[in-house]
């Protein structure tokens, strides 16, 4: 009896045990990366099917997952385009489980449902999108060079800037409101060319991602946008390369292992040869009386990055880019040499303190410079400008359970601008004169966010930023909420709304509605205050059937502090150049609707956005100037009513890929004037050229933009890797779209009976055109 009793006392106390056990929660974590190279996966994702638990990769690879042990667990990995990975194992402690996805043979035998949709649909993100390199690739290029920036302006909110150039316009905000990033290094000049091509090289390219709102409390700075753009880390596994072979452009990417499986390198470079065939021409033609020498004009880009795995917490990583453009021209008695480019170093360390704690520290250096050198004669003449940058961030990752990921962490900036600096004078020093001026400045800004899963259809993204700016004397401060939420109607349905203050302490000075490498960044000081924007956002998304993706937003812009210049500014050799300055207000509109299409042979998406952009109240900095109308509110340049893109890309066959994209666009604006003066210096001489006379600030809209563009792919099989021909035409159909317009009178010739005298009849406006119909070729080559 007395046993018995024993018995019946222990069992409770044995299956309290057990229970309390079973409960306890465990944390698994790891990197998840792909098996075929190393290369880490942002935005993986490990689910339990029990439980309905999971989670998904930061942008570093890493996962960290809690659940319930005392029991055997399996855990379902997967990736879009890899093959799912299934892992079962006994949870009684917290485990590092770092998992390689395999892509398999063929991507097409990979099935992907409706279900690849749910984590987009679900997500807190929205005014966000994700370009893969594989389309990029795919799209039809320009020369024959894949475009990171061009895939970007394919996307609703985002029409481009002038024929064929690589400017941003990002719902309503201007080239210099965009946060560029490579490798968390800033890009203050992002293009190749005058802005034909983006100076981001495909091949050594990871991931990108834009935001248009809606930004996480870790980005700052920039106003309208942010691009991300992340390098390869090489391949660890293998020694392997790739490369392309075009009509003006050539490039190469070699990756492999330091040490197999721990450390890799990966360096990529390309280079345009305009100048060797120009070269070659300018020789061939030196004895020929009045011959005009060609220019010497060409760029190249250098990437590089070492990846090293000092243990299972710790990795480091070291990034650098190097890219320049070159102009000469050599006439003899008069030289000219133009060149400008960007160098960007970064330093990380990623730790893993805990399963559940994730550090990123980071080290960057960024260079912007132009310069401007000429001699005639005895002469010579300097002019240039340059940005410089060093900036020390750490960012944590903290994931305390399944509904909560916090994310906090700081920055510092430290800026050296050098503005319009002007040297020039004789040989013999007895001329000589300069001019510019040098700011520095200090940003700084410190962030905290919770990703909150509230319940099974409700989460919310609310994070805080406090940013800061000193220059001298001069201290600014911004405080910067920032907020998402998502109603998931159903698994494939769901509505989000977002806000997001944002302040921008550096300015672009340009007077032009191309992004030129002579545009100048400008700090904010005592009279020159930090641009704001707050944006508001609401939209839905969902699923079509098993295929289709349609994402629909509404946005409205508050923009303040906006910098233009005055009537007449002088841009270039003023040691004033606040004086040039006015400042006012400005606000964004508009809808985006997208439909996409990810899976199967036929991919690709429609977009269209119907947008207004205004701005007006602008006050001149200096007392005696003048700014157009004041208070009179206009549209810059490059607002576009409307603005279509329609992409497709179509598998024919293992070997044969077809791609087009159309895109239209509502004019750009043109400031014109609508009226005209003429004058006779004297009695019976021809009428002098007009004067014209302006009204409001960009009062006319030139005829629509459209054009259409097609390219062809025909893969090879070789023994030693993989190759492509890749054919491109540009401007299909011809259609000549306005580059620049410029204005020119039109005389009549009357008879006076004492000669002939010309009189002006009318001003037209005549119309450049860039690109007519533009075929290329491009061999490209894996091994």
């Amino acid at each position: 009896m007395k046993m018995i009793r024993r018995s019946a006392l222990l069992w409770p106390f044995l299956f309290a045990t057990i229970s309390a056990f079973s409960q306890q929660k465990f944390t698994i974590s790891g990197v998840i990366s792909d098996a075929d190279n190393g290369e880490t996966l942002i935005g993986a994702t490990v689910f339990t099917p029990t439980s309905g638990a999971g989670a998904s990769t930061n942008e570093y690879g890493f996962y960290s997952l809690t659940i319930p042990g005392g029991d055997s667990v399996t855990l379902e990995y997967s990736y879009v385009g890899f093959q799912n990975e299934i892992r079962t194992l006994f949870l009684d402690k917290n485990i590092t489980l770092d998992v390689e996805l395999g892509s398999g043979v063929q991507l097409t035998e990979v099935v992907v449902k409706a279900n690849s949709y749910r984590e987009q649909i679900q997500s807190t993100e929205m005014s966000v999108a994700t370009i893969s390199m594989r389309d990029v690739k795919a799209l039809p290029l320009l020369l024959g060079e894949a475009d990171i920036i061009k895939a970007i302006q394919l996307q609703p909110g985002i029409p481009s800037g002038a024929e064929g150039t690589t400017g941003l316009y990002v719902r309503g905000g201007a080239t210099d409101q965009n946060l560029i990033v490579l490798d968390e290094a800033l890009v203050y000049n992002s293009n190749h060319l005058f802005g034909f091509f983006s100076t981001f090289n495909s091949d050594a390219v990871k991931d990108v991602k834009l935001y248009k709102g809606g930004f996480p409390a870790q980005y700052g700075g920039r106003l309208s946008s942010v691009i991300d753009v992340k390098l390869k880390e090489g391949n660890n596994k293998e020694f392997a390369g790739q490369g392309g072979i075009g009509l003006i452009a050539s490039r190469l990417t070699l990756e492999g292992p330091i040490q197999k499986g721990k450390s890799s390198f990966i360096v990529s470079g390309r280079r345009t040869y305009f100048d060797l065939i120009t070269r070659q021409i300018n020789n061939a033609s030196e004895d020929k009386e009045n011959y005009n020498p060609i220019p010497d004009y060409y760029f190249y880009d250098l990437n590089a990055k070492l990846n090293f795995e000092l243990g299972p917490k710790d990795r480091i990583y070291l990034s650098g880019y190097f890219g320049r453009d070159v102009f000469g021209f050599d006439g003899g008695f008069f030289n000219f040499d133009f060149y400008w480019g960007n160098v960007t170093g970064t330093a990380r360390w990623n730790h893993i303190f805990h399963p559940k704690l994730f550090s990123n520290t980071t080290v960057t250096f960024s260079n912007y410079k132009y310069n401007i050198s000429n001699q005639f004669n005895e002469f010579s003449f300097e002019l240039g400008s340059d940005i410089q940058d060093v900036n020390l961030k750490t960012d944590f990752y903290y994931s305390p359970n399944n509904d909560h990921v916090v994310r906090f962490g700081a920055n510092a900036t430290y800026h050296q601008f050098t503005v319009g600096r002007l040297k020039a004078g004789s040989e013999g020093g007895d001329i000589a004169f300069q001019a510019g001026q040098d700011f520095d400045g200090t940003e700084m800004g410190i962030y905290v966010s919770d990703e909150w899963k509230a319940s099974e259809r409700f989460a919310i993204n609310a994070g805080l930023r406090l940013s800061g700016f000193l220059n001298d004397s001069t201290f600014y401060y911004g405080i910067e909420p920032r907020l998402a939420t998502v109603y998931n109607v159903s698994d494939l349905f769901s509505v989000k709304a977002s806000y997001a203050r944002m302040n921008q302490y550096l300015h672009l000075v340009s007077n032009s509605g191309v992004a030129l490498p002579t545009d100048v960044w400008y700090p904010s000081t005592g009279r020159v205050k930090p641009q704001r924007s707050d944006q508001v956002a609401v939209g839905v998304t969902f699923a079509l059937g098993d295929l289709f993706r349609i994402t629909n937003e509404y946005y409205y812009k508050w923009l303040d502090n906006q910098l233009d210049f005055i009537d007449g500014a002088e841009l270039f050799v003023n040691d004033d150049l606040e004086g040039e300055f006015a400042i006012g207000k400005g606000r964004a509109y508009g809808m985006e609707i997208l439909l996409e299409k990810t899976t199967g042979k036929l991919t690709g998406w429609i977009g269209y956005t119907l947008s207004q952009v205004l701005k007006g109240e602008f006050e001149p900095l200096r007392s005696d100037a003048i700014f157009g109308e004041g208070d009179a509110y206009f549209s810059p340049r490059y607002d576009r009513r409307h603005d279509i893109s329609v992409v497709t890309m179509y598998e024919i066959s293992p070997r044969w890929q077809v791609s087009a994209t159309w895109v239209y666009g509502s004019g750009d604006l043109y400031w014109l004037p609508p009226g005209r003066f003429t004058f006779q210096d004297v009695q019976g001489a021809s009428f002098q050229a007009l004067v014209p006379v302006y009204e409001n600030r960009n009062n006319y809209r030139l005829i629509p933009y459209h054009r259409l563009d097609l390219g062809v792919t025909y893969r090879f099989t070789p023994k030693w890797g993989e190759s492509d021909l890749s054919i491109n035409v540009i401007n299909a159909y011809d259609r000549r779209n306005a580059f620049f317009i410029y204005l020119e009178p039109e005389f009549a010739e009357i008879d006076t009976g004492n000669g002939t005298i010309q009189i002006p009849e009318k001003i037209s406006a005549k119309q450049v055109s860039l690109f007519p119909i533009l075929p290329s070729i491009t061999y490209n080559f894996k091994f």
